[in-house]
């Protein structure tokens, strides 16, 4: 039976979506009416979307008995994670053809790496990346000779931005296709200490490349459980790719097979007779079990966003309160890296996400009939793929995991509730994950230092500046001053103050790394700096009360006072690397609290 709070949370979310609901819905009413594509197609416009095809595709197309599936990959180099698609894009087009579909390669959207970006230029750019990703989708999609999709991404923002694009076509069947983590290289725990080591001036950068190297050392997605590998997750958790297809290694044969029953679920999926497009898939119930994913696993706080936007192109409005809400029935279920020592390969090999699958449908706290990629009903997520001497099969996870460091039941978690934390006062609203950190460092009342960069706070720390209790406040980094970046290069310094007895915080309206946790941090502060909220009129000294526990943050000065107080206008910025090609971007994002998008 589903937990009646659950249910209630959800008669909220769609009650509150009605009329945005109707709209979405209408649109794709509209285009399913119209009837499949190709027969409305003129013979040029056939001509011209079939002239790079074989022989034997060119008949099958032109006699239109066989599914046209659109692969939209973000494949390059530069991404580990990403650099597997090159070698299956043809994998794909043989399975597809197998299962008998022609598939065509629609289009590529761009796909960048926080972690070469972080704490460079390039970052300001990853968060609007998320929507031209989705824009780029739809002009993939746009030639309207397809039956359905193949999407190709794992990433930050990459796998976010195909779905929001991918949205605007809902009445087609679309499948995620994942290429898996990296193997095990050195353990998170080593990495950070070197970190720090680096930091103190313990070790030189040729010991720190070292390690990083040791770390992020083949194709693949890094192994922590950050923002990709969180991605990864909420599809499942949404029916969107396969069941327990998110952590096979990209060599593993596994890795094949699974790209082969992908192919016969979507050719199932855009045969003529069926009408489940992604619009079915991607519902109030489904997006409130992307959300309870997260809260479930302690995934990374950059889907307090991205849920936000994703859910929106559906017509769905949730907002934080509701992962609030939700966070107070949803048990922390695991403990990976950055919140546990282990990584997502030993996630995965202790059940992974269908044992956090079939715990949470056990307790009744999952939507258990959602429309998925391989049918009707979440059950099917709560099993393992693995091969066996006639092939691929999916084996049920079992009641309790071998492995309770990283995996518990619902009846023995980590926590009673969610890895995230909602908290609301004077300074706004803003997000924590919790996850990670130790409940005698969560709560944070101290004096403000104030940096309009994370620049300035890094040279005060290397200053000596820092060896002291205070609640560090990085402000003008939100979607309308600078794209929001993310601050991760922040965490060792900070990291190496707390390690030290100090108590610190930060408090900013930019992001931070899903890699990040161990120092608490308000992030996200919505209004930002820029749009006039109270934390561009924080001031050296001021005292500033984090506790998420408690929902609150509050600078503790009159209200009077901040109200006489003239609001900082920030640094100034030469918009070089690209960042001048962003302005009207940055002129008509929204805030961070309704999905930071242009949309």
């Amino acid at each position: 039976m589903t937990n009646s709070k659950l249910l209630e949370i959800t008669d909220r979310v769609k009650k509150r979506s009605l009329e945005s609901r109707k709209n979405y819905e209408e649109r794709i009413d509209a285009m399913r009416d119209q009837g499949r594509a190709r027969p409305r197609l003129s013979c040029g416009n056939i001509a011209h979307a079939i002239a790079a095809c074989s022989e034997n595709e060119k008949a099958q197309l032109i006699a239109d008995g066989v599914a046209n599936v659109a692969i939209v990959s973000s494949y390059n180099d530069m991404l580990s994670a990403h650099q597997p698609y090159h070698a299956k894009l043809d994998q794909m087009k043989r399975a597809l053809d197998d299962a008998g579909a022609v598939s065509q390669m629609a289009g590529g959207v761009p796909a960048m790496c926080d972690g070469v970006t972080q704490g460079q230029s390039g970052m300001e750019l990853s968060l609007f990346s998320r929507d031209v990703i989705a824009m780029s989708t739809a002009i993939a999609m746009t030639h309207n000779v397809f039956d359905g999709g193949m999407l190709f991404g794992i990433c930050d923002k990459i796998v976010p931005g195909l779905l929001m694009g991918a949205l605007s076509f809902g009445h087609l069947p679309f499948i995620f296709v994942p290429a898996g983590p990296m193997p095990t290289g050195i353990s998170n725990t080593e990495k950070v200490k070197v970190r720090q080591k680096y930091v103190t001036g313990e070790v030189g950068r040729t010991e720190l490349l070292e390690s990083e190297s040791k770390a992020y050392h083949s194709p693949g997605t890094c192994t922590f459980y950050g923002t990709a590998n969180s991605n990864q997750m909420m599809l499942e958790m949404m029916g969107l790719q396969l069941p327990g297809s998110s952590f096979v290694n990209p060599d593993d044969p596994l890795r094949t097979a699974l790209d082969c029953a992908a192919a016969d679920a979507m050719v199932n999926l855009s045969n003529a007779d069926n009408k489940v497009g992604l619009a079915d898939m991607v519902t109030a119930e489904s997006i409130i079990n992307g959300i309870i994913g997260l809260l479930a696993t302690g995934g990374s706080t950059n889907h307090t966003l991205h849920i936000v936007a994703i859910a929106a192109r559906a017509g769905i409005q949730v907002n934080w309160q509701d992962f609030a809400d939700l966070s107070e029935i949803i048990p922390l279920l695991a403990r990976v890296y950055p919140n546990g020592l282990a990584d997502v390969n030993a996630f995965h090999d202790a059940g992974g996400t269908p044992f956090v699958i079939s715990q949470l449908l056990s307790a009744g706290l999952l939507h258990a009939d959602i429309q998925t990629v391989v049918g009707k009903g979440m059950q099917p997520f709560a099993a393992m793929p693995r091969l066996e001497d006639d092939g691929l099969a999916w084996k049920a996870s079992p009641e309790k995991s071998d492995e309770p460091l990283i995996l518990r039941t619902v009846s023995d978690p980590f926590q009673p509730s969610g890895g995230l934390a909602v908290m609301k006062g004077t300074l706004g609203q803003a997000v924590m994950k919790i996850s990670a950190v130790k409940p005698e460092n969560r709560l944070v009342e101290a004096p403000a230092l104030v940096f309009e960069d994370q620049d300035e706070m890094l040279a005060a720390y290397k200053a000596g500046k820092l060896e002291r209790d205070f609640v560090g406040v990085i402000r003008f980094q939100g979607p309308k001053a600078n794209g929001m970046p993310e601050l991760h290069k922040l965490t060792p310094s900070l990291g190496v103050l707390q390690d030290k007895g100090f108590k610190v915080a930060l408090v900013t309206d930019g992001r931070m790394s899903g890699a990040s946790g161990k120092v608490p941090s308000a992030i996200h502060v919505s209004p930002e700096a820029a749009s006039g909220g109270m934390i561009a009129k924080i001031q050296d000294g001021d005292v500033i009360r984090l506790d998420p526990e408690s929902s609150v943050l509050e600078i503790l000065v009159d209200a009077d006072e901040l109200e006489a107080r003239t609001a900082s206008e920030g640094p100034s910025q030469l918009q070089t690397y690209g960042r001048d090609l962003f302005e009207t971007m940055r002129g008509t994002v929204a805030t961070a609290d309704v999905g930071g998008s242009i949309f």
